[in-house]
């Protein structure tokens, strides 16, 4: 069916309807195609999943699929494009693509859907946040904004933690795979960032690991699952947190 328009056509959409969250679609569903009237979270949304479908869609366009006639390479690219944030299907061979084709879906695979979505990942909000943030640092403004809206600090501060902490789990799990079967470090990264986005891509790799690889993949997709944010909440006792009234002396250090 990879060169079925009617097949990947629904299949993407439902692959997109799902990800892009029930607070989007209540949006959508109160104000129709009014999308003045949206609140700046779905704005962000829509916008944001607009730009990881397109640009890695024209991206896999050029880079991989020039073998492919008219129809069949506008649909796999547009798949491809698609499936790394949240499904987890395929309609051409992984591991024929290119070394950068690879990399641009561990990106994909890493940022997933959307909140209160089916899908895994860090979130389109928080990759967007953080591309938000450093337009701002750039203008040398104080405030992040977006669509006539100030997003408060504390919120990108979530944002750093959480694209902070999925990386960390991404290249440590992906590392430790690597090391302990002597496998090429790309493949491993390509299966690591499949589990911690909870995608379920893989490059054929996952099933010939021993043991304890195949838990180190589990314990990635159950914490990609939960969120590390989720999870650093639950383990960090309230009685080891400073209280709000004491503030420790400030000291500045050079970044970049």
């Amino acid at each position: 069916y990879a060169v079925n328009p009617g097949i990947n056509i629904v299949i993407m959409l439902l692959i997109i309807i799902g990800g892009i969250g029930f607070f989007t679609w209540e949006d959508i569903y109160l104000h129709k195609f009014r999308f003045k009237r949206y609140h700046m979270q779905s704005k962000i949304i829509l916008t944001t999943t607009l730009c990881l479908i397109l640009l890695p869609a024209v991206f896999f366009f050029f880079q991989d699929y020039g073998n492919l006639s008219g129809t069949h390479r506008l649909l796999a690219s547009l798949f491809q494009a698609v499936t790394p944030r949240t499904a987890g299907f395929n309609t051409t061979d992984l591991s024929m693509l290119t070394g950068a084709s690879k990399a641009m879906m561990i990106l994909l695979m890493l940022i997933g859907g959307s909140p209160s979505s089916t899908a895994g990942g860090m979130k389109t909000t928080t990759f967007a946040l953080l591309l938000l943030n450093v337009l701002a640092t750039f203008q040398s403004c104080d405030d992040v904004t977006a669509f006539g809206r100030r997003i408060d600090v504390g919120v990108i501060k979530n944002a750093a933690t959480i694209a902070m902490m999925y990386f960390i789990l991404f290249f440590a799990g992906g590392m430790t795979i690597s090391v302990y079967e002597g496998l090429p470090l790309s493949s491993c990264l390509f299966e690591a960032a499949s589990a911690v986005g909870t995608v379920g891509l893989s490059r054929g790799l996952t099933a010939a690991l021993n043991t304890p690889a195949k838990w180190i993949v589990i314990f990635t997709m159950y914490l990609g699952r939960i969120g590390p944010l989720t999870l650093g909440a639950a383990v960090v006792s309230r009685a080891q947190k400073r209280t709000k009234d004491v503030h420790l002396a400030e000291e500045n250090i050079m970044i970049g």
